[in-house]
């Protein structure tokens, strides 16, 4: 983790809690970019997404009551709760890793200890890298270790999407956790969020990822993204009425088949669906040029989505489509497409390993210069998943 390393966060804990760092367990999980594959993932699509090189740390240590103190060193503050009182349904960052504790706590084998724990991240809240699925998968890695529940990181991975799913509220799909908890290093993920079957392919070493940070977020996320589950829902209702085979999401409805009928579905939901479907065979087309390396096809591809995700799904913003249409400008890049929820957050880029400073320095000017603002934009290694970093006395 830049500024620190997770094993300092050890340290923390005591300092913060008092006692020694023997019996303290250390777990850390990378945030994530989407390639292609835009607002799939609850519909039981197809993603390609990467984890990468900023990662969230959780220390953990155990106590010897049921009461769990969680210090966050980046918002400066201690939360407390009891697994054996009722749930706080506190909707800040702590509620994440008290949902997470409590699934793991409740479903436990046998009664579990209380935590004293620390919690430390690099990666951009709000800013659709997934902090939510890194701060969980940090959280459940520790505790999965602490209470020596021996879950895989399959496992802790589908636990966590419950958790944001029931406990946080946020109808998502498995994209984020699954990435967050089973990336690897210089190899994109290429998921079916149905079946949870995957696939890994490398990306090419003379490419460089790269995050622009747009530092806006406009505040219809929420609703705007609960309103598009309804409308790819009433899709899948309209369309099943004329299909012959079962469709349970839209990714059971092939191109051709949505191209026959979508004269026949409401304007609005026409153009998710349309979205939606042309995205998983993007997806699909997007797997098999990174695995033949033609890095130019998976550029294309994503500039493809970028435009349906503005036009079709309308979950893009003014601030975003400048980042890509300047990013596109540049003979360096390959493809560029917002990444995340929409309406603010973050561009990924693909870059030419050789030029990503001045692709930095050319969009760094020219989103200042037309908003205002001054962009983050930094070069993403692609990194491994979550994993324990240091257990008891390392």
């Amino acid at each position: 983790m830049r500024n620190s390393e997770p094993a300092d966060l050890a340290e923390v804990v005591t300092e913060r809690f008092g006692g020694d760092g023997a019996d303290v367990t250390v777990a850390s999980a990378p945030g994530r970019v989407n390639l292609i594959g835009g607002h799939t993932d609850y519909n039981d699509g197809f993603v390609l997404p990467v984890a990468i090189d900023r990662r969230t740390a959780v220390a953990a240590r155990p106590r010897t009551d049921r009461t769990v103190r969680v210090f966050s060193t980046n918002v400066g503050e201690t939360r407390t709760f009891s697994l054996d009182a009722p749930a706080t349904e506190e909707s800040s960052w702590v509620g994440y890793v008290e949902g997470v504790a409590r699934s793991l706590a409740d479903e436990a084998p046998s009664p579990v200890s209380g935590l004293d724990l620390a919690v430390r991240g690099n990666v951009p809240m709000g800013g659709g890298l997934s902090s939510s699925a890194s701060l969980e998968l940090a959280a459940a890695t520790a505790l999965n270790e602490t209470w020596t529940l021996g879950h895989d990181r399959t496992e802790l991975a589908d636990r966590c999407w419950r958790v944001e799913r029931e406990f946080v509220g946020v109808e998502c799909g498995i994209m984020d956790q699954f990435v967050v908890a089973l990336g690897e290093s210089d190899r994109a993920l290429f998921l079916d969020c149905r079946t949870r079957e995957y696939e890994r392919y490398p990306l090419d070493g003379d490419v460089r990822v790269v995050v622009t940070n747009t530092n806006v977020e406009h505040e219809l996320v929420d609703s705007a993204y609960n309103e598009r589950v309804a409308q790819c829902r009433e899709g899948v209702e309209l369309l099943a009425e004329s299909l012959s085979h079962d469709v349970n999401a839209l990714r059971d409805v092939s191109v051709a088949e949505f191209e026959e009928r979508a004269e026949t579905l409401p304007g609005t939901v026409r153009d998710r669906c349309e979205h939606v479907v042309r995205e998983n065979e993007r997806v699909k087309t997007a797997a098999n040029a990174l695995e033949t390396g033609d890095m130019e096809r998976v550029g294309a591809l994503m500039g493809e989505s970028h435009r349906s995700l503005r036009d079709s799904y309308e979950v893009s913003c003014e601030e975003l489509d400048f980042v890509v249409e300047t990013a596109e400008s540049v003979d360096a890049e390959l493809g560029s497409r917002m990444t995340g929820a929409g309406f603010g957050g973050c561009v990924v880029s693909l870059v030419r390993s050789d030029s990503v400073e001045s692709f930095t320095e050319t969009v760094r000017a020219a989103y200042a210069a037309e908003t205002g603002i001054e962009p983050d934009i930094f070069p993403c290694a692609v990194g491994d998943g979550a994993r324990v970093e240091n257990g008891p006395s390392e």
